[in-house]
């Protein structure tokens, strides 16, 4: 089994928290191999940013191509300018909020997660990746949810304010994953 990932958005939207929390728990608690790989614009909070993820039960050649299994997008340039990465059949994850461009390929799943309108509800823009992870994991099941969210949990731990937010973030985005598998 590999499963490539490429999350893609604008910087300040956690694509690379989100990138980092699913090798990390890839990494920290399975046997499977994981490589993460950033990718960052000229700027940075509103630039461009996005990162590849690539989970294996085998060793990883490169972390780098353009033949993606999922797609993670977070606002439309990130969609038009990489959609013909993802294979025919894969899955492509959009921020059903901003995202308003019509999807033209019908050899790919969509999965439309509303995660910007989601965390403003929720009271804080910045879960937004939390709640896309939550669908991402709960839709591909690639690593176990729990192990996800003790990922989670270790890197807030000096912020436990934030966990019981990110906690319902992460639940919320696991619903709308298995709701659409």
């Amino acid at each position: 089994m590999e499963r490539n990932l490429m999350v893609a958005g604008f910087g300040g939207q956690g694509v690379m928290t989100l990138g980092k929390f699913l090798a990390d728990a890839t990494c920290n608690s399975t046997d499977k191999n994981v490589t993460f790989f950033p990718s960052y614009g000229a700027e940075q909070r509103g630039g461009t940013a996005n990162c590849y993820v690539v989970i294996a039960d085998e060793e990883i050649g490169a972390p780098l191509g353009d033949a993606m299994d999922d797609l993670i997008v977070m606002n439309d340039p990130s969609l038009a300018k990489f959609l013909y990465k993802l294979v025919p059949g894969g899955t492509l994850f959009i921020n059903s909020s901003i995202v308003k461009s019509e999807i033209t390929r019908t050899d790919v799943k969509v999965v439309k997660v509303p995660v910007t309108e989601m965390a403003l509800e929720m009271g804080n823009a910045k879960v937004l990746n939390i709640i896309m992870l939550g669908a991402y994991v709960g839709y591909t099941q690639v690593v176990p949810e729990d192990v996800v969210w003790t990922t989670i949990e270790h890197k807030l731990c000096k912020k436990p304010k934030l966990l019981p937010l990110n906690k319902r973030a992460f639940e919320a985005g696991l619903k709308i994953g298995k709701g659409a598998r």
